[in-house]
């Protein structure tokens, strides 16, 4: 840090300008057990916003500012610390935005992607921030696509839909009102972290460990972990399918005839495709958990949301309704459970290792966190999902209902995966949802013959 760095830093705390917190339970994850380093590109969130109307690139700066103001994440950066960082919340900031008009060869899809994912890779400055970029691009008159990254440090995937509203209120409010703050969110970001902290003691954490210690025992990895730094460095690669209405109304009719959710559906049937891919039968995937249980915090931007991970014994005598019901079973335990990542991993006694997970290898998730469109006789925001899977694993499936049918979001580490076996996984998995769904009380082993 330069001399005038820090002189400044000086002058700012004494004057009030930022003020210093610690980390939240959910960023100490990012500090100490994320398999890449928290300034890496792994660790961007990523999404973009189709607007419909006629909005000028003074309209989405003054909104921004707006939004800015409300949600104390947009102007927090860390501070390097002996050992650990601290929140670095300061009390202005300036919208971090930009405009770029589209040629018309620049307005294909692939054109618009290739420019999503140049701006996807830029890296944040962690010390200066701010933590987020917004880049709007003009396609035409009244059709834009507004481009957004955010470091997972403070935000999850519930934190975009958040911001979608919030940005979406703050321009129909600078127009009908003509300006005038967002009303204030009732429990900001830091004020959230620290009732976590608060909540979780020692003996409360320690009752949790016993549990995970036992449930955890003796698991194995599902395949070797590469050692070359490169090949466990950056984003993972993405692609989506979707799973056709068809099929979607056959693995509700399986849920609801079998007694279980629609997740341990879909998880039981991720972990026995899994089972059949590998060849391993004790599957350990971590499943993400919103970790917005009181109600104010629903409105605030941050890093909020837990993993949890939840190990499944394949036993392919059984039939898909009896392993259903098996796993909802121990996927109730397991989030009951549920205690803050950072301080499972160092109650297990796991030593971190560069570029890998301590603890699963798979990530597994049923997205139910709000993805709202905001539309109006001649406005209209849709928040599509880019991806909310860092670099934290090897391996991701996340599903979104999308009308009548389900995305299927694959991520991949490139250095362990191609195109060509995310493809097959998800031919796999969905021919297996469509075979359990028309004999569930069959075998497995018949099943998967």
């Amino acid at each position: 840090m330069s001399q005038d760095l820090r002189a400044n830093l000086k002058q700012w705390l004494e004057s009030g300008e930022i003020r210093l917190q610690p980390l939240s339970l959910p960023q100490r994850e990012l500090w100490e057990n994320s398999p890449v380093p928290p300034g890496d590109i792994g660790n961007h969130i990523c999404a973009f916003i189709e607007v419909k109307g006629n909005i000028t690139a003074e309209d989405c700066t003054a909104a921004l500012r707006l939004v800015v103001e409300r949600q104390e994440v947009l102007r927090l950066s860390f501070l390097p610390g002996k050992g650990q960082p601290f929140q670095m919340i300061r009390r202005t900031g300036i919208p971090a935005i930009k405009y770029r008009d589209l040629e018309p060869d620049q307005c294909t899809p692939a054109g618009i992607e290739g420019i999503m994912d140049e701006i996807f890779r830029q890296p944040f400055d962690m010390l200066r921030g701010p933590l987020y970029r917004v880049e709007m691009l003009q396609k035409g008159p009244g059709d834009l696509v507004l481009v957004f990254a955010i470091h997972h440090s403070i935000a999850d995937g519930w934190t975009l839909g958040v911001f979608v509203q919030d940005l979406a209120g703050a321009y129909i409010q600078n127009k009908l009102s003509g300006g005038g703050p967002l009303p204030s969110v009732e429990m900001s970001y830091t004020a959230w972290a620290a009732a976590e902290r608060a909540t979780w003691q020692p003996v409360e954490l320690e009752l949790r460990a016993e549990f995970w210690r036992k449930h955890l025992a003796d698991t194995i990895r599902l395949w070797d972990r590469p050692t070359d730094v490169a090949q466990r460095a950056g984003k993972l690669a993405y692609w989506a399918s979707s799973i056709p209405p068809d099929l979607v109304r056959e693995i509700r009719t399986l849920s609801k005839n079998s007694g279980t959710t629609l997740f341990n559906t879909l998880l039981t049937a991720f972990q026995t495709m899994l089972a059949q891919w590998t060849g391993q039968t004790d599957i350990v995937v971590g499943s993400p958990v919103a970790n917005r249980t009181r109600q104010p915090a629903k409105e605030t931007m941050g890093y909020f949301a837990g993993v949890v991970p939840l190990r499944g014994k394949v036993d392919t005598t059984q039939s898909f309704s009896t392993a259903a019901r098996a796993v909802q079973d121990s996927s109730m335990d397991c989030f009951a459970q549920a205690m803050p990542f950072a301080e499972l991993v160092k109650s297990l006694g796991i030593s971190q290792e560069e570029g890998h997970n301590p603890i699963f290898d798979v990530r597994f998730a049923l997205q139910n966190h709000p993805v709202p469109d905001v539309t109006l006789p001649s406005l209209s925001f849709k928040l599509r999902m880019r991806s909310t899977g860092t670099a934290r694993f090897d391996l991701a499936c996340e599903i979104t209902e999308d009308g009548d049918e389900f995305e299927v979001v694959w991520l991949y580490r490139p250095g362990l995966f191609t195109l060509a076996d995310a493809e097959e996984l998800n031919r796999r998995y969905q021919t297996l949802l469509e075979n359990v769904s028309r004999s569930p009380h069959s075998p497995l082993s018949a099943i998967l013959a």
